[in-house]
């Protein structure tokens, strides 16, 4: 079995040295990145040759990449590197690694070709000028052979225990046995689809209800099937921090059932909440947790794998044991993880590191998606950029004359821009060549001025110029899936380029996956999220069949209640009435969800002027993680009282309060999105791209939320509770269908 390495991870690992920086340095875009290169290789004669695949073997390694470029009458290999700036100040240890991937490429290149030397060639090509500096030498066969096979000397270790490990964990995996006595009701349902659509390379969208077990129900699939499908890695992917808990509870379950089972498990925190320093820049300079960073990671990376289960604090453990940042060390640890749990963003967001490693690497990945109902506004947000003037007159005034120039002629157009469009919210068309030029404009500019002046920039300037970047970045690739609009705040205004159909970003991430499965509790319709997401044509769906029975939950339609906006005022008391009435029936705990704060807050204070007997505790906005887990620890099993929270947020979904804990919801609206100028145009585009405007936009979102409320309530096979739905729009046919099947659902006079 030969262990298949890229040279470029090759070279990573046997010849980075020195500290990690992560100063902000001005850098190609990719696209701009792919344009130098283009450039570079156009002006080279007619029989150049450009990416030239290569690869080779030593021992059980098979390296292999593509080397830029091949002159044949010059006997010459190339490796193009784009840049901004001065080229002195690039760090010398990119130039050491540059050095060591062109050499591997000399080496494959002699011995694929019978050569007895090559000139060799590290071709920097200046972004802003255009100008070309190339660095060249000549070596022999035999100098690159032995160079080659020194740094696979380094690695070759490391290959053959990864070659065992993953030996021995595909045997493990091969025997390996559901963790729990038995499934639960639908949870075999479940895990035999994952595991058929893992077996087949199909992706699948499997909609379950909540409490079955869906994270430990679709993992075990996946990890049956790796051996025999040869999957690389699992990626489990979740919205919020609960749900990388529970994925880290399941594996947790599965290691524990299988001691011998050689897994490596892996948790991706976001880097402000893994942050040793925040006081600190990330380099050598600032940070002594960067400083020196590659010379101590192999040992730290040593250390990291005799941890089975990589979390947020075993990372940190071993990082500071080894004075390395343990942000950082977990992205090194994901190239060896054998699954790896993270927010959504780790492979769908453009930059996404999952899935530029899965690339890279050529891994077979299969890739789970937790709540899978929250990826469309989670893709949309990742694919919308959004500039404000205020941020504008802000970077304005923190910078130094050469940048202010370029950014008073981005406020120029900007100005030129909202003289054209007086509206409060105005559709514009494709952002045009004027606003993009002077935004290509400043951001080169603050570029130059970093290259020339290496060092912080002031927040604001910075802050700006990141938001130009990425505003910029999505005009490139601007089309019908996106919207450019310009809403004002005032005398200022936003203007943003704002995603409204992110399948075209995300259609290449489910393609390159080997399987992809997103799995909720709504997932209704299917066709809804095949649109938006741009899932394949042969995804695979399934509606798990509940557990529960209608006995165990009984839902109410208060009908005579509206809770549209006009009505709000009127609906206060009706639904304090109704809630007391519940409440006096059957004293416990409940949760009471309301479409916005200020709606919630109405609500909360005519029940307590009400009934001033019965305890409340309410959702405050931006809630801490502390105070979020204060609103939870008050549903204790004796406990009596409502928690009143907002619909959608932090207590609607992803919580769980199993039997007396929670004993009823009331859900006092659909849940539809804000009826505003912005959701308008999407139901609009929807209107014209699918022919179900009202529905996309409005009804299905609207109505995912209240399922998730509802699921609250009904967590395990011996619960009982009971459900609210207050709005007159509950006893509507559309509505009906989209709500669980085995719900059995009373209309009621209050």
């Amino acid at each position: 079995m030969n262990y298949v390495v890229a040279v470029r991870a090759l070279c990573e690992f046997t010849a980075k040295r020195g500290d990690l920086d992560l100063r902000f340095t001005p850098s190609p875009t990719a696209q701009e990145g792919i344009v130098g290169h283009q450039v570079v290789t156009a002006r080279r004669g007619d029989g150049y040759q450009a990416e030239v695949s290569l690869s080779g073997d030593f021992g059980p390694l098979h390296v292999r990449g593509r080397a830029d470029g091949y002159d044949p009458a010059q006997n010459l290999i190339e490796e193009i590197k784009t840049y901004r700036g001065q080229l002195s100040s690039m760090p010398d240890n990119h130039r050491h690694l540059h050095w060591a991937q062109l050499r591997v490429y000399g080496h494959l290149l002699c011995a694929a070709r019978g050569l007895d030397q090559v000139n060799l060639a590290l071709v920097y090509y200046e972004i802003g000028s255009g100008l070309e500096t190339s660095l060249r030498e000549t070596r022999s066969a035999a100098e690159l052979q032995a160079m080659f096979e020194e740094a696979c000397g380094r690695f070759v270790a490391w290959a053959e225990q990864e070659l065992r490990h993953r030996t021995a964990r595909d045997a493990a995996l091969a025997g390996l046995r559901f963790p729990h006595a038995d499934f639960r009701p639908g949870q075999r349902q479940l895990a035999e689809t994952v595991f058929k659509a893992n077996n087949a390379g199909r992706c699948l969208l499997a909609q379950a209800p909540t409490g079955i077990g869906k994270t430990v129900g679709s993992l075990f699939p996946v990890l049956k099937a790796a051996p025999a499908q040869r999957i690389d890695k699992i990626f489990f992917l979740a919205a919020k921090t609960p749900g990388r808990q529970l994925a880290l509870d399941a594996a947790g379950a599965i290691r524990a059932a299988a001691p011998e089972l050689p897994l490596r498990v892996l948790e991706l925190a976001a880097r402000d909440k893994a942050c040793e320093h925040p006081d600190k820049a990330c380099h050598g300079d600032s940070c002594p947790l960067a400083q020196g960073f590659y010379d101590r990671l192999p040992a730290a990376r040593e250390a990291a794998l005799g941890v089975p289960v990589l979390d947020r604090a075993a990372l940190r453990e071993v990082g500071l044991a080894h004075d390395v940042c343990p942000y950082y060390l977990g992205s090194e640890m994901a190239r060896w993880a054998d699954v790896a749990i993270g927010d959504y963003n780790y492979y769908f967001d453009g930059s996404a590191m999952l899935y530029a490693l899965a690339q890279a690497n050529g891994w077979r990945a299969s890739v789970l998606v937790d709540e899978a109902h929250n990826m469309v506004s989670r893709a949309r947000s990742m694919y919308s950029g959004e500039l404000d003037r205020v941020a504008l007159r802000a970077a304005r005034a923190a910078a130094p004359p050469t940048i202010k120039k370029a950014l008073s002629k981005v406020a120029r157009v900007w100005g030129e821009i909202d003289a054209a469009a007086p509206a409060p919210y105005q559709v514009l068309d494709a952002p045009g060549d004027k606003l993009l030029g002077a935004l290509t404009n400043a951001t080169s500019t603050v570029n130059d001025f970093v290259a020339e002046y290496p060092g912080p920039l002031d927040p604001a300037l910075q802050r700006f110029h990141f938001d130009a970047l990425h505003f910029t970045r999505l005009a490139e690739s601007f089309g019908a899936h996106s919207v450019f609009d310009l809403s004002r705040q005032g005398k200022d205004s936003l203007l943003c380029i704002r995603n409204v159909v992110p399948a075209p970003f995300l259609a290449p991430r489910f393609r390159d996956a080997h399987s992809v499965t997103l799995f909720s509790a709504t997932l209704s319709p299917w066709h809804y999220f095949a649109d938006l997401l741009g899932l394949p044509e042969n995804t695979g769906w399934i509606d798990v069949e509940s557990p529960f029975t209608a006995g165990q939950l009984a839902v109410h339609v208060a009908g005579r209640i509206s809770t549209r906006y006009q009505h709000r005022g009127a609906s206060l008391a009706p639904i304090a009435r109704l809630m007391a009435q519940q409440y006096a029936q059957a004293p416990g705990n409940y949760l009471a969800f309301f479409s916005s704060f200020e709606y919630l807050e109405q609500a909360a204070n005519a029940f307590a002027d009400a009934y001033p007997e019965v305890p409340l505790w309410r959702q405050e906005r931006r809630m801490s993680e502390l105070e979020r887990a204060a609103f939870l620890e008050r549903f204790q099993p004796d406990g009596r009282g409502i928690g009143f929270a907002v619909l959608g947020g932090s207590f609607g979904e992803g919580i769980d309060l199993p039997g007396a804990r929670l004993i009823g919801a009331f859900v006092a609206t659909l849940g539809l999105p804000q009826l505003n100028p912005v959701n308008e145009q999407l139901r609009s585009r929807m209107q014209a791209m699918f022919g179900a405007g009202y529905d996309y936009t409005y009804l299905y979102p609207g109505l995912q939320k209240v399922v998730q409320a509802a699921g609250r309530v009904i967590r395990t096979e011996s619960d009982q509770g009971v459900v609210y739905l207050i709005d007159d729009r509950f006893d509507q046919p559309a509505v009906r269908e989209l709500l669980p099947r085995w719900w059995q659902v009373e209309r009621i006079s209050a």
